[in-house]
């Protein structure tokens, strides 16, 4: 992981980090910016550089696209699905749901794979797993093809939601680091759009087809980009690291403090015991545990993935006689406000802006809830679609402006550089497989009660609120050392 994630792990054994994280000076030298006490010391060339890492960045967050595109499908394609292949509102539920079940599988691995075989590849065989996938599905005759290729997908973007984000992580200078990452999460919900609006217009043959267009753009793209230099200074290759660090930095710029930087930390690194899973629920750690767990619970708890997987199905359900109108509208809203919500994230910090998501979400079920509790009575009939419709919207919105990128972002924070693996695999784990809960359930709970599940989705909305408040530290402006401090303090006074 990048050098700025090394933290305080315990007493004694953060001695030779504190120069890791101090403070960060800035200076002009003639066309260079010089990050004077960064941890990558560098000078960052305006010229090469800049356009070097968003390349990189640019050609990474394919992954994420990728993403995107394999959770929009289910959507606007369901009923067409379901027609063509004469499949029951469980076998469709199976389908939908067990994407999350090979990401669940691919979130397991992913952490193995990506520092055994390399970030680069890891997205390559992740592109692969995708491929496989979409091909299997366009080609699919009956239940167990559409599966297949399901659960194909679902294990590549696992390994992507992991990878991605690390490796833009490393790749990218402390001042841009913040903006390049909240792109992955900005490319999740374009991907998830693009499918939502062409699932209106094609067939979900041919919507599968254009599926397999950002693995190509990925697998392609990655042979003109570097690996990334830590994980190359981590495996020993010390002359590659080098030469990955001269490109992304540019000829110009001096890595000479940045390749002294990275060293130290390796060997600080080695000198750390390595966390396992176990070690997470020991005191020092379980605080930023509960952190990391409880916010990716309450992010799918509040009932994003069965939304957004059926929500075509929901306006029809609300008495539309398409859901088109309504998901062209789910998939343009979702761009604009992620792009809000990640100007925000470094403005507005974390606490306030998945708070007032958190807020959103609760009137936007609210308002789905009531209208479905409408219809059930007979009552205001034609005040139901366009409850259904504005509290879809409204949901959508908030969820977009914080509650989708918001718990990542803390997460990659809160957690110790030694454990960082073991905790980042389960956190992810955690994600889908409620995930995998919610879009599964969805339906089932509809029959049951069609306003008493957006109701329910609406207490959860609650009560993230007042976990947020209790228990989730305000990270914005805090270097990781300061983080974990006030973790630390407050396990202390908890204890």
């Amino acid at each position: 992981m990048a050098i700025e994630q090394c933290n305080d792990v315990g007493n004694g054994e953060n001695k030779g980090l504190e120069d890791l994280e101090a403070p960060l000076m800035v200076k002009q030298q003639g066309k260079n910016v010089v990050y004077e006490n960064d941890e990558s010391g560098s000078e960052i060339s305006d010229d090469g550089s800049i356009a070097m890492v968003l390349l990189c960045t640019c050609v990474a967050v394919c992954g994420s696209f990728i993403f995107g595109t394999c959770v929009g499908y289910s959507a606007p394609t369901q009923s067409a699905i379901r027609e063509d292949l004469n499949l029951s509102i469980a076998q469709f539920s199976t389908f939908g749901s067990i994407l999350t079940i090979g990401a669940m599988l691919g979130a397991v691995t992913s952490g193995r794979i990506a520092d055994f075989l390399g970030r680069k590849l890891a997205m390559r065989i992740s592109a692969c797993f995708c491929i496989t996938g979409w091909l299997a599905v366009y080609f699919a005759k009956d239940s167990l093809f559409l599966d297949i290729g399901r659960l194909s997908s679902g294990y590549g973007i696992g390994v992507l939601s992991y990878v991605v984000p690390i490796f833009i992580a490393e790749i990218a200078p402390k001042d841009l680091r913040g903006g390049l990452t909240t792109l992955n999460q900005l490319m999740i919900v374009t991907g998830s759009s693009m499918s939502l609006l062409l699932g209106s217009v094609i067939s979900w043959r041919n919507l599968a087809l254009v599926g397999l267009l950002p693995c190509i753009v990925l697998i392609s793209g990655l042979f003109f980009v570097p690996e990334s230099p830590r994980w190359l200074a981590k495996v020993g290759r010390q002359k590659d690291f080098k030469v990955a660090l001269r490109i992304l930095r540019g000829k110009d710029a001096d890595i000479s403090r940045e390749i002294a930087a990275i060293e130290d930390y390796n060997m600080i690194l080695e000198g750390l015991p390595k966390g396992s899973l176990l070690d997470l629920f020991q005191a020092k750690y379980i605080k930023a545990v509960i952190i990391g767990v409880g916010l990716m619970v309450f992010q799918q708890c509040v009932g994003i993935n069965g939304i957004g997987f059926y929500v075509s199905q929901t306006f029809v359900d609300a008495g539309l006689s398409s859901g088109k109108l309504g998901t062209i509208a789910y998939a343009i809203i979702q761009v604009p406000i992620t792009v809000v919500g990640a100007v925000l994230m470094d403005k507005s910090g974390r606490k306030p802006l998945i708070t007032i998501s958190a807020l959103g979400t609760f009137l936007g079920c609210f308002f789905i809830g009531t209208g479905f509790l409408l219809k059930s009575y007979g009552l205001y009939l034609e005040w139901v679609p366009i409850l259904a419709v504005g509290g879809v919207l409204t949901y959508v919105s908030a969820f977009s402006i914080g509650f989708g990128g918001v718990p990542w972002v803390i997460m990659s924070e809160i957690f110790p550089i030694n454990v960082k693996g073991a905790a980042g695999s389960l956190v992810v784990l955690v994600n889908w497989s409620g995930a995998w809960l919610i879009s599964y359930t969805y339906n089932f709970m509809m029959s049951w009660s069609t306003f008493g599940t957006y109701y329910i989705y609406a207490a959860f909305c609650i009560l993230t609120v007042v976990f947020v408040a209790r228990v989730v530290p305000e990270t914005k402006g805090k270097t990781l050392e300061e983080i974990q401090a006030s973790i630390n303090s407050k396990t202390e006074n908890l204890s």
